[in-house]
């Protein structure tokens, strides 16, 4: 809001900017978070801008003859500049018909030879190369500085210097993130808008950085980057920053940026900063960074390889932590200690070297948002550079070709801009173009998520993209008509984020998703919730749910504020964004981290709202308020009476249902719960199922986290998949709720997802027994709850399918390497047919007890040798090395004194 109030008092009493003028421009590149533009021509090229740096301000502006031709705007740049009304004005000599101007008016100025301090604003030409450094301090001070010239011609006659940190006006303004390119800005007459200017064309950068990349890649053909140390991916988005390093897919791992009169390298992993094989690149890097001071090269202590490997280069390195008298620091990525100092040291001409990668703080912090609480990049992230949470598998990359790095190297802004131009314009894009949109999709997901609103270049970035949505249309994702083209993914992905940043996004919801549904709405709902928690977090059902986009206020006891506990919209959190097909927008669920009694809520995608519930929590009986929402069709065993759920609930107007038993949860599509006329008998056998389940895995029957499955038109990985939620397609729901049909054909793959999320570590050997050991939950409930044999509830079970099986085994030479999914399933089933059930629960409960067990396979299974022979009082030695298990001596001497188990199944294939 500074911002806005800033630019209204600025342009006050000004509609119309005419630019046909002698003198060309320069365009203005901003930068920094507090510039923004002033006047902008229809090329999106910045003429005008402002900006604060420390307690000062600054006007720039592209041109000098613009002081004398705009006197209104410099009577206004003067009221805003000034530290209070009464201030002094000094002009530059070469401004003189400023103050020609203002001699006959009440302000107060003085015509200078060169700054002298002593005044609240300065007038000057970006010409002065005197009291830079003066003029530097007056600005951070609190001072006003009124600037206007061009750079173009300057930079033609000084091809041998780099513009943005050698041209006078920008050593003065580059500290407040404006700088004078070497672009000439295009003129005409331009209406000043009423809000600060825009355009989808200002993404543009300012700069190719081939004469950088000359520098930093000479005598480097590649990045050798094999080891153990994974990388993250580095975000790189600022108009000047650019990528230094990157892989096959366009992700980059060393980039680089200017920011003020400083630069910045960074890399996704500390390690790379003592890599012999990197350290010609980071000799380079560091005399990059270091400008020609030969300066001091300062390395935090925690990187002594690197300062090792870098002092033998020639530099001045010591270890040492941070101050602003080195010429380069050298960090890792890990800490936000001296964040604005850096920063500050950055911008006055300082250099830094960061490394570090965010994907082990993303797992562990899955409730920030990375891109702005990552502590490092709470330090570059101003810079134009994010470390990620997404890895880049490590490999030796060659490095970029120069002479194309400004037409076929990927760049956020650059490839952004391209894609506009096609969307827009119908510029249609080249192959390699083509090849940046999966990536370009994933990156403005992550550059929008910085929310960084007060920033100009982020907000023109926000316009491009939802002007493009306004322009083109969302393309409408479903089963049966699935978005293929790069272009449809691009489009679909960022409008979920563009949404959740626009300030106005109930303009986009018609066109993100056409023909919502207007269902009826209740009020100030009450619902009654159990708080308790203790095996991991969970998710309570409220039976209510909102439409898209639909606002609604929920209040909470203040027992759980600030304790971890969020309310979700959706249940469907599969994440599918790297499917080649979408047949539903990659992420529809949001969260809302509880932190006050009352949050306002609401998700694009509308879905079930829940109260999410961490670990081990015991918070009772909880009363949830919702001002307004939608009611679901949601039947809870033990309190829905049939008459309730057929007169009322399965009728209710949600798109989406939810019925609950004693251990398990069916989250479906509501058309699939409107035909269920019996929900006792529904719930009968579901209680029979997850109690079969509770026995095999000799557990408690009433489990202390009840299972839940959501069928989803698309999910990520697989027919179905375990985890809390187990996932399934929607058409795997259709018989979830017909009694008659599971007893005649069985449940073989949703029984085998919760059999996934009954392995244990102590007797699972992966990756053999992943797919397999799940699989005698399936056979365990079909042949007692449902009393379907197990060669009918599934073919590969049928004799003759085993006994192949275990001849093709056997003739591979028993290796464990063939001993996996039904042919490793094969050895349980051996087992089960001569010990019965009863013993796998015995097994299954004596691991309940055990501690210290082996953490590598082989020391595994000679446990479970040992285990399951003292469980069945056998020998079973024998029987598991006749499978090609690794039983090592002492387990055969320990189960000697056992009675042998001489007729074991395998005994006839030796």
């Amino acid at each position: 809001m500074d911002r806005v109030t800033d630019y209204t008092a600025l342009m006050k009493g000004i509609d119309v900017l005419d630019f046909r003028m002698e003198g060309i421009p320069s365009d203005l590149v901003l930068t920094g978070e507090h510039a923004f533009p002033l006047a902008m021509n229809e090329r999106g090229q910045v003429l005008m801008a402002a900006s604060r740096y420390g307690k000062g301000r600054v006007v720039a502006l592209g041109h000098e003859v613009y002081l004398e031709a705009f006197p209104t705007f410099v009577e206004n740049a003067l009221v805003w500049l000034k530290p209070e009304p009464g201030a002094k004005v000094g002009i530059h000599k070469t401004c003189q018909s400023v103050w020609n101007n203002l001699c006959y008016t009440s302000e107060k100025t003085e015509l200078v030879d060169y700054f002298q301090g002593g005044v609240g604003v300065y007038i000057t030409t970006a010409y002065e190369s005197d009291k830079v450094k003066e003029i530097n301090t007056f600005l951070k001070e609190g001072g006003g500085l009124l600037i206007a010239g061009q750079a173009w011609h300057w930079s033609e006659s000084h091809k041998e210097d780099n513009t943005l940190l050698c041209f006078p006006g920008n050593q003065m303004i580059s500290t407040s993130g404006i700088y004078f390119s070497q672009l000439q800005g295009e003129q005409g007459v331009f209406p000043v808008p009423s809000e600060i200017p825009t355009s989808w064309l200002a993404v543009s950068i300012g700069k190719d950085f081939k004469e950088d990349l000359d520098f930093l890649l000479n005598g480097v053909d590649e990045f050798d980057i094999k080891g153990s140390a994974l990388p993250s991916e580095i975000l790189v988005h600022g108009p000047l920053a650019f990528p230094i390093a990157m892989n096959d897919a366009h992700q980059t791992f060393f980039a680089g940026a200017y920011y003020g009169q400083g630069r910045v390298i960074a890399t996704s992993h500390e390690g790379f900063l003592g890599h012999t094989s990197l350290s010609k690149f980071l000799n380079n890097a560091l005399r990059w960074l270091d400008e020609g001071r030969n300066g001091v090269i300062g390395f935090n202590n925690n990187l002594s390889a690197s300062h090792t490997l870098l002092s033998q280069g020639g530099l001045n390195c010591v270890q040492t932590d941070f101050h602003d008298k080195l010429s380069v620091y050298v960090c890792t990525s890990y800490s936000n200690d001296h964040a604005k100092e850096i920063q500050e040291f950055v911008a006055e001409g300082g250099g830094l070297l960061i490394g570090g990668h965010a994907w082990y703080w993303c797992q562990s912090n899955r409730n920030q948002n990375t891109v702005t609480d990552y502590p490092g990049n709470q330090v570059i992230g101003k810079f134009g550079l994010n470390i990620l949470g997404s890895t880049i598998t490590t490999d030796v990359f060659k490095t970029q070709n120069t002479d194309q790095c400004t037409t076929h190297t990927y760049h956020f802004r650059k490839s952004l801009q391209r894609i506009a131009e096609d969307m827009m314009e119908g510029k249609v894009l080249e192959e390699h173009e083509q090849s940046w949109l999966k990536k370009l999709g994933n990156d403005c997901s992550s550059y929008l998520r910085m929310k960084a609103t007060h920033c100009s270049s982020y907000t023109s970035v926000l316009n491009l993209l939802t002007d493009m949505l306004k322009k083109t249309g969302v393309p409408q994702a479903c089963d049966a008509c699935p978005l293929k083209t790069f272009k449809e993914h691009f489009l679909l992905k960022v409008s979920t984020e563009i949404y959740e940043v626009s300030p106005d996004p109930d303009s986009l919801l018609p066109i993100i998703i056409k023909d919502i549904p207007q269902l009826p709405t209740i009020s100030d709902v009450k619902v009654q919730i159990n708080g308790n928690t203790t095996h991991g977090e969970e998710w309570k059902s409220t039976g209510l749910y909102l439409s898209p986009g639909m606002k609604s206020l929920i209040e909470v006891p203040s027992k759980i504020v600030r304790k971890g506990c969020k309310v979700q919209i959706g249940c469907q959190t599969d994440f599918i964004g790297n499917a080649d097909q979408l047949k539903r927008a990659p992420c529809v669920h949001q969260c809302f981290s509880i932190n006050s009694e009352k949050i306002e809520v609401s998700n694009l995608w509308g879905g079930l709202l829940y109260l999410v519930v961490p670990n081990n929590m015991r918070f009772g009986d909880l009363e949830i308020k919702v001002d307004k929402a939608v009611r679901a069709p949601y039947y809870k065993s033990g309190q829905t009476s049939r008459e309730e759920w057929l007169q009322t609930l399965r009728g209710a107007p949600s798109p989406w249902a939810e019925m609950e038993f004693d251990n398990i949860i069916i989250t479906v599509s509501s058309e699939l719960v409107r035909g269920v006329d019996n929900p006792e008998e529904v719930a009968k056998l579901w209680n029979q199922i997850m109690k079969g389940i509770a026995e095999l895995a000799n557990i408690p029957q009433k489990f202390p986290r009840k299972e839940r499955f959501v069928a989803d038109v698309q999910i990520s990985h697989g027919f179905m998949h375990a985890g809390y939620p187990i996932m399934m397609h929607s058409t795997s729901g259709e018989n979830l709720f017909s009694p008659d049909l599971i007893k005649t054909q069985g449940l073989w793959g949703c029984i085998h997802e919760l059999g996934h999320n009954q392995q244990r570590g102590p007797w699972e050997f992966p990756p053999h027994t992943t797919e397999c050991t799940c699989n005698l939950w399936a056979m365990y409930v079909h042949e007692t709850v449902l009393g379907i044999e197990k060669h009918i509830a599934h073919p590969a079970l049928q004799v003759e399918s085993r006994e192949k099986r275990i001849q093709e085994y056997l003739e591979k030479g028993r290796n464990l390497n063939d001993w996996s999914v039904w042919t490793a399933l094969e050895t349980y089933i051996q087992l089960q047919e001569e010990f019965g059930w009863d013993a796998f629960k015995k097994v299954f409960g004596a691991y309940h007890q055990k501690k210290d067990v082996p953490k590598d396979n082989k020391g595994k299974m000679n446990l479970f040798t040992e285990t399951f022979s003292k469980t069945v009082n056998k020998n079973l030695a024998p029987f598991f090395k006749s499978w090609g298990w690794p039983i090592e001596n002492h387990v055969e001497k320990q189960l000697q004194a056992l009675p042998e188990w001489k007729s074991h199944p395998m005994t006839k294939y030796a």
